[in-house]
């Protein structure tokens, strides 16, 4: 079932009976908020100064596109506001307001120094974010990543799940998920990526199983990244996707074995020592079955012979 228009009226009676399943549950604050958005288009519109109205609340966008916010307002400009934006009063400061929805077109007002046309309602937390969610899902079709950044952050802010259920439309499973990935992936690893719309939910998944499952640093892994340049939120994500998949294989490929030993050999064909070298030491191994005595002599006699090789390296150092 499509989502109503909120600027339209409500069906008649017998159009609305036919809908035997609501698209959004019938909770206490969506049940509020839909007598509070009832028949909005018969609602007055009104001017309020741009200045009166806060932007803070939750966000439902990782970052609001110069590009965009600037071709809006030059559209506003040559044709005005077409379409209001929500504000509710704030309670203890008369004349002052809270954006609920349009914070775009708000910033694009603001760029003209124009007041907004809003319309102003009275709505609790639970309501306003509900019709927040409701506005974003009929017009501005948020990416995933989007969509659950907004979700951990009225979960972190103590809505309560019905209410978060209900504004973005989706089951406990998904909300699950949609955390999951949230607080996995450093925001500022997301915000380098940007909003990604071509990317869907299982993608942003797998990277965020790889981050849990390695314990990977992605924030130091991407920090050595050049994405600067890289102007499609698409491609950042790819690009952070790839130097995940190079850290793994990385980390898949065995370290070097050990250098292979030199063995050393007397003229007569004797094994005498086999020398070997890691990281840490260099080893000179004799061999008690090969050559017993000459171990037994090494052994009494190794301090002066190291010391007698010591001193011939000195002297060919300072000659040098």
């Amino acid at each position: 079932m499509a989502r109503r228009n909120l600027f339209q009226p409500p069906p008649p009676p017998d159009a609305a009976a036919k809908d035997t399943k609501p698209r959004f549950p019938n909770t206490g604050a969506m049940s509020g908020v839909k007598s509070t958005l009832k028949d909005l288009s018969s609602n007055a519109v009104r001017d309020i100064p741009i200045d009166a109205i806060e932007e803070n609340g939750p966000k439902d966008r990782l970052s609001l596109n110069d590009a965009d916010v600037a071709a809006l307002a030059e559209s506003i400009r040559a044709h005005g506001q077409q379409v209001p934006i929500m504000v509710r009063p704030i309670a203890d400061r008369p004349g002052q307001y809270r954006i609920v929805y349009g914070r775009r077109r708000l910033r694009a007002l603001r760029t003209l120094g124009l007041p907004a046309k809003a319309l102003v309602r009275s709505l609790s937390d639970e309501q306003a974010v509900l019709a927040q969610g409701q506005e974003n899902a009929q017009r501005l079709d948020p990416s995933f990543i989007e969509k659950a950044l907004f979700a951990a952050e009225l979960l972190d802010t103590g809505y309560d799940q019905a209410v978060i259920l209900d504004a973005l439309a989706i089951d406990k499973p998904m909300l699950s998920r949609m955390t999951k990935v949230a607080r996995t992936i450093p925001e500022a690893v997301i915000q380098i990526i940007g909003s990604a719309h071509g990317i869907g939910r299982r993608r942003w998944e797998d990277l965020a199983d790889s981050l849990r499952t390695h314990e990977i640093d992605l924030a130091a892994l991407v920090s050595g990244l050049d994405h600067a340049g890289i102007g499609r939120s698409d491609d950042r994500f790819a690009l952070v996707s790839d130097a995940v998949a190079r850290a793994l294989r990385a980390r898949a490929t065995p370290p070097p074995g050990p250098a292979p030993g030199l063995s050393v050999t007397a003229q007569d064909g004797t094994r005498l020592a086999e020398v070997k070298e890691t990281a840490r030491a260099l080893t000179l191994k004799l061999s008690k079955t090969e050559t017993p005595e000459f171990a037994r002599w090494m052994r009494d006699n190794a301090e002066a012979e190291l010391m007698r090789l010591y001193e011939a390296w000195q002297s060919d150092t300072r000659s040098g």
